[in-house]
């Protein structure tokens, strides 16, 4: 094995695997990452990860993966052992590692003063390794019991709870509404972001380990709710936060203006070759305009480059972030600082401090032509939030189409409340310490529960609600929970 040499953060700098030319990659619905990477190169990258004492990136990550031991392992040219541990708290990080912002990066120690460890490249790379070599194979249980379980969609949170309750010998079905397994991952997320052969063939891997899966089955629509309780001994609720956020503007009835995951459902569609139904939603030749400067309204703007459209704006309401951490903001805090995403790397005319007041159709067609806005700026409002005060007022920005990708509000909750179950008024399910909702044995998990938020946050939640789960059953479990490191000795 190769040594690791102390200081391999001052020997080596920061490289992560990179992406394809944005001028390239901008033609075609392909992955934007590089194909391949060099094992010297993440060997590099690995020795550059300090072992630290209390080592803050586990910290930073939401279901506290292992990072400095396959770090480690990655160094020693030992990737079967990394990808090991790297499962033994991660289900998908191939969903983490092509997808997660990676506040584990952001917590690293090197940032405190550097660039920090490329611990989603060697993620990724990992789980990539793990493929190709054959490593990755189904682990069906090898006793069965008697208890059948429910889980309510397909996304990152009821696949992993599905594959860790199915791993404990249970009977596990899984209901989807979509015609296709993977929720958020299927058709939230574009191809040019995640190839979806990688969700493919871990939906074959938990097929094959047992668990059933439904689609096209809509609890409360063709499924009815009742089957919930009089088929299973328990249920896990894991659908995402899908309601939008809407801005009920003048003109917000004209043609022309959709929500972002209609959109980006539509492209994800058409790339699989599916019938796409509503109207069809597509920038070809247009000026496109998407609110919302998140990763959904990154999303939609590259899909509108390979669309084919003339001009594309994003446009965000608050300042644009510093480059350098601002004052009260500091490490290990996630940054407020300002980074280009992958679609703003292809050409995207980025607008900050810019207030939409209205969508306007000049021709009178019916279709929107105009956004018009103001600029604004935002002051100290002392003791209260800054105070927005216009700096330009009657801005007018072409708009074909726009798209509104402002975020989300909560899951819905509708389908589950002839169950009884209670709703927090954010619009998330009411659960207990145990995840459980107010009806005994029905389960929440994901964005069911905690509302809008990450992938790896779902895993995590996912995990954590298999374990209550199984001990709601049998009275024991041997599930970890996400946040614990497994009981296994750390790499010597």
């Amino acid at each position: 094995m190769t040594e690791r040499h102390p200081g391999g953060y001052r020997q080596h700098r920061r490289r992560p695997i990179g992406k394809r030319d944005p001028d390239e990659r901008k033609d075609d619905y392909d992955e934007v990452w590089a194909e391949k990477w060099d094992d010297e190169h993440l060997a590099e990258q690995g020795e550059r990860c300090m072992d630290c004492g209390t080592p803050t990136c586990m910290g930073g990550c939401p279901i506290g993966n292992i990072i400095p031991d396959w770090n480690d392992l990655v160094h020693r040219d030992d990737w079967k052992r990394a990808l090991e541990r790297l499962h033994a708290t991660n289900n998908f990080p191939e969903f983490t590692g092509y997808n997660c912002p990676a506040p584990c990066e952001n917590s690293c120690v090197l940032a405190y003063n550097d660039d920090p460890v490329t611990i989603k490249s060697i993620e990724r790379a990992i789980a990539d390794r793990g493929w190709e070599e054959g490593w990755i194979q189904p682990e069906p249980p090898e006793q069965r019991t008697d208890y059948e379980i429910a889980i309510v969609g397909s996304g990152p949170a009821g696949l992993s709870a599905a594959q860790q309750l199915n791993r404990a010998g249970h009977h596990v079905t899984v209901f989807e509404r979509a015609d296709e397994i993977g929720g958020l991952m299927r058709y939230g997320i574009p191809d040019q972001k995640f190839a979806k052969h990688r969700v493919d063939r871990r939906v074959d891997q938990l097929r094959e380990e047992g668990i059933t899966f439904e689609t096209n089955a809509e609890i409360g629509g063709n499924v009815p709710v009742e089957r919930i309780e009089a088929d299973f001994d328990a249920s896990v609720i894991a659908v995402g936060s899908q309601k939008p956020i809407d801005l009920p503007l003048p003109g917000r009835d004209l043609d022309g203006i959709h929500f972002a995951m209609d959109y980006l459902t539509q492209q994800n569609r058409r790339n699989a070759r599916k019938d796409v139904p509503g109207p069809d939603i597509d920038a070809d030749g247009k000026d496109v305009v998407v609110l919302g400067g998140g990763d959904t309204g990154a999303d939609c703007v590259a899909t509108a480059h390979r669309q084919g459209a003339d001009q594309v704006v994003q446009i965000e309401l608050l300042p644009k972030p510093p480059v350098e951490r601002p004052p009260g903001n500091p490490w290990p805090d996630q940054p407020q600082t300002y980074k280009k995403t992958y679609a703003q790397e292809e050409g995207a005319i980025e607008e900050y401090n810019v207030d939409t007041n209205a969508f306007v159709d000049t021709d009178g067609d019916g279709v929107v032509d105009t956004l018009e806005a103001d600029r604004v700026i935002w002051e100290d409002g002392g003791e209260g939030p800054p105070e927005k005060k216009v700096s330009e007022a009657n801005l007018e920005i072409p708009a074909d189409l726009v798209i509104l990708a402002i975020g989300f509000e909560a899951p819905e909750s509708s389908p589950f409340e002839p169950l009884g179950v209670e709703v927090e008024g954010d619009g998330t399910l009411a659960t207990d310490d145990d995840m459980m909702t107010s009806v005994d044995g029905v389960f929440a998990a994901g964005d069911a529960e905690r509302g809008p938020s990450l992938i790896v946050w779902a895993i995590g939640s996912g995990r954590d609600v298999a374990r209550h789960v199984d001990l709601h059953l049998t009275g024991e479990t041997e599930l970890p929970p996400s946040l614990e490191t497994p009981n296994e000795p750390l790499v010597q």
